[in-house]
């Protein structure tokens, strides 16, 4: 007779956490759509950023009679973040397109998985220009005393503090990318499970 008591028990609990996603669905898709939304936006803008402020930093010193500039140009890492940037702010821009209509449209498995992949393939994009930019911009400050190489950002300081904040800016378009990539991941994975 207690197996019966038992099972009338477990019933009410177990219909309890199905009935729970329904009532937490709309506001959770409304708050993820937001912050979908927002990370889009604040990828679009750091590189934005970032672009601005590698394109517009150079500066000049002299160095045994001659007078040397220093460029963004002058470094092909420089000039890769620079191509990275700028692809990661339109497909930011694109995206947010593309996540505006699905969210109009209703979320579908399929869509789902191909934003994920989108944000998968930019974060790694992202990626790459941030570290080829990072290892030369090491190179730069600190030199490099067993290769012989010496550090240039003692002759031009404002000029590598520029490209620092450059940096910066596209390490925090790369975080935001990350974010994105685990709610995209989240949102597929969510969607496989229920029926």
């Amino acid at each position: 007779m207690a197996s019966p008591e038992v099972g009338r028990d477990k019933s009410p609990f177990m219909l309890q956490p199905k009935s729970l996603p329904s009532t937490v669905s709309k506001s959770s898709k409304t708050s993820s759509f937001k912050a979908q939304i927002m990370l889009r936006f604040f990828a679009a803008a750091f590189t934005l950023a970032a672009i601005c402020v590698m394109t517009t930093s150079s500066q000049s010193f002299p160095l045994l009679g001659f007078t040397i500039k220093a460029h963004y140009s002058d470094s092909s890492a420089m000039r890769f973040l620079l191509v990275t940037d700028a692809i990661v702010c339109a497909f930011s821009v694109l995206s947010v397109l593309f996540v505006y209509r699905l969210s109009r449209s209703g979320s579908d498995t399929k869509y789902c998985f191909y934003l994920f992949l989108h944000d998968m393939v930019i974060m790694g994009l992202a990626t790459s220009g941030c570290s080829a930019a990072t290892a030369v911009g090491y190179i730069g400050r600190y030199g490099e005393e067993k290769m012989g190489w010496i550090a240039v950002c003692n002759h031009v300081r404002k000029f590598c503090n520029q490209m620092t904040i450059s940096m910066v800016l596209s390490y925090l378009a790369f975080c935001s990318y990350f974010a994105l990539s685990v709610m995209s991941g989240n949102k597929v994975m969510y969607q496989y499970e229920s029926p």
